[in-house]
C-alpha cells in the first residue's frame, strides 16, 4: 500500500514563531486519496539536515512531500538540500525565469537577482507552475518514489495540492481507495475511563479507534479504510453503533459539532430562554459561546471573590434568574492545585447542583470550567420535561 511522509521547513516553525496548518492540510488531502500518511517531520532552514531528513524519508515512504523553503531568500534553503540528497546539481530553468518574471510583473514589481534563485531546481526535476505565487515548486521521481516540493505559504500549497498534486498522484499511483473518520464528541467521562470500555476497540486494525482528551471532553475518533466511500461509511457506522450504548448520553455530537451547538439546540427546541451567573473563572469564555448560538440569553457576571453558594439551591440565589426560563449558575473557587466548581440550575420544573472538581494544569481551568458547565447544562436538559 503506498504511504507518504511529509517535511515541513522552517527554522520559525522550531521557534513557535508560527503555528504549522500546512501538514494537517496535506495529511487529510492524503486522506481522501486512501494513501497512509506514518509521519511528519518539522526541520529548520539547514540545508545538511533538511538533505538528511529527505534521505530517510525515502527509504520508509513512497511520496515524500516538502513544504516551504523555496522562496527567494538566502534562507530558502530547500532546492539546495533536495539536489544534495538526490546526488544531483541545480539547473536554471528559462523557461521558470519567465513565469517569474510574469508573476512580478503583475504585481507590479520588478524582480531582483535573488529572485532568479526560484528558477534554479534539481537537475531531472519536473517543475510545478505556480500561478498564485512566485515560487514554483517541482517533483523528482526516483523509481517508484517521488519527492514533491511546495512552497510553504499555505494559500498557495493548497492550490497546487489540488490542482497539481492530486491529478499527478492519481495517475502515477492509481486511486489507493478512501480514508474516512468519524468522531464521536463526548462530554463529562474522563479519558481513561473511556479508555477502560473501549480497550478491545482500540485493538482493532481497520477501522481503528483512536481517543484525544481535551479539558472537560474526549473525542473518540474512527478511522475506516475501504475501496469506496460507501464501504468505508458503513463500516465507520457499525462501529459506531457497537459503540454509542457504552457511552450513552455523554456522547454529545460527532463531527464538527460543537458542545454549545448541542446545549444551544436543546434550548432551542424547547423555546427556553437562558440566563447564566459565572464567577470564579473566565465567563467571557461561556458567554461569548452561548451567546453566539442562543437569541435569548441574559449575562451576569459576579467579580472574585465569588459568593458562597451551596450545594442545595437556595431561592433567592435563583431570584436572579426570574427573567429566564434556565437559570445555570457555574461558581469556581480555586484550592491550591485544585479547583472546586459549583453547578447549579434551575429550568421550569426542577433545580438540580453538582460539584466537579479539577487538577490539571491552572492555564486550562478557565475552558474546563466552561465545558465542564455546557455539558451539565446539556445534561439537564435532556432528562428535564419540557
Amino acid at each position: 500500500m503506498t504511504n507518504a511522509e511529509v517535511i515541513a521547513i522552517g527554522t520559525e516553525l522550531l521557534l513557535g514563531e508560527i503555528r504549522d496548518s500546512n501538514i494537517q492540510y496535506i495529511a487529510r488531502f492524503l486522506r481522501n486519496l486512501g494513501i497512509d500518511m506514518f509521519r511528519a517531520t518539522l526541520v529548520g532552514d539547514n540545508i545538511t539536515r533538511i538533505a538528511q531528513a529527505v534521505r530517510e524519508a525515502l527509504h520508509r515512504a513512497d511520496i515524500v512531500i516538502t513544504s516551504g523553503g523555496l522562496g527567494p531568500t538566502v534562507d530558502d534553503p530547500t532546492r539546495e538540500a533536495i539536489a544534495m540528497a538526490l546526488s544531483v546539481p541545480l539547473e536554471f530553468r528559462p523557461e521558470l525565469w519567465h513565469q517569474i518574471e510574469e508573476r512580478y510583473h503583475r504585481f507590479g514589481r520588478q524582480p531582483g537577482e535573488n529572485a532568479r534563485r526560484q528558477a534554479y531546481i534539481p537537475q531531472g526535476a519536473v517543475p510545478i507552475e505556480n500561478p498564485v505565487g512566485t515560487a514554483p515548486g517541482f517533483y523528482y521521481e526516483i523509481g517508484s518514489r517521488v519527492v514533491i516540493s511546495l512552497p510553504g505559504v499555505p494559500r498557495e500549497l493548497e492550490y497546487l495540492m489540488d490542482t497539481k498534486v492530486a491529478p499527478y498522484l492519481k495517475e502515477r499511483y492509481g486511486q489507493q481507495g478512501i480514508i474516512k473518520t468519524l468522531v464521536l464528541r463526548t462530554a463529562g467521562i474522563p479519558e481513561s475511563q473511556i479508555d477502560e470500555w473501549l480497550a478491545d476497540f482500540e485493538r482493532l486494525s481497520n477501522p481503528t479507534v483512536g481517543l484525544a482528551a481535551h479539558p472537560g471532553m474526549v473525542d473518540i475518533r474512527l478511522t475506516a479504510k475501504a475501496a469506496t466511500e460507501t464501504e468505508a461509511d458503513r463500516m465507520l457506522e457499525n462501529l459506531a453503533d457497537q459503540i454509542r450504548p457504552l457511552l450513552g448520553d455523554s456522547i454529545y455530537g460527532t463531527n464538527e459539532q460543537t458542545l454549545v451547538q448541542a446545549v444551544a439546540n436543546l434550548l432551542n427546541k424547547k423555546h427556553w430562554s437562558l440566563n447564566v451567573l459565572v464567577c470564579g473563572f473566565d465567563s467571557n469564555l461561556l458567554t461569548d459561546l452561548l451567546n453566539s448560538h442562543l437569541d435569548r440569553i441574559a449575562i451576569s457576571y459576579v467579580q472574585a471573590p465569588c459568593p458562597e453558594i451551596k450545594p442545595t439551591p437556595e431561592e433567592e440565589l435563583f431570584q436572579l434568574g426570574d427573567q429566564a426560563d434556565v437559570f445555570l449558575v457555574a461558581s469556581m473557587q480555586e484550592n491550591g492545585p485544585t479547583a472546586e466548581l459549583v453547578l447549579q440550575t434551575r429550568t421550569p420544573t426542577i433545580m438540580t447542583s453538582d460539584k466537579r472538581y479539577f487538577g490539571g494544569p491552572p492555564a486550562n481551568r478557565s475552558i474546563w470550567a466552561t465545558n465542564t458547565a455546557l455539558d451539565f447544562l446539556r445534561r439537564v436538559l435532556i432528562t428535564n420535561p419540557i
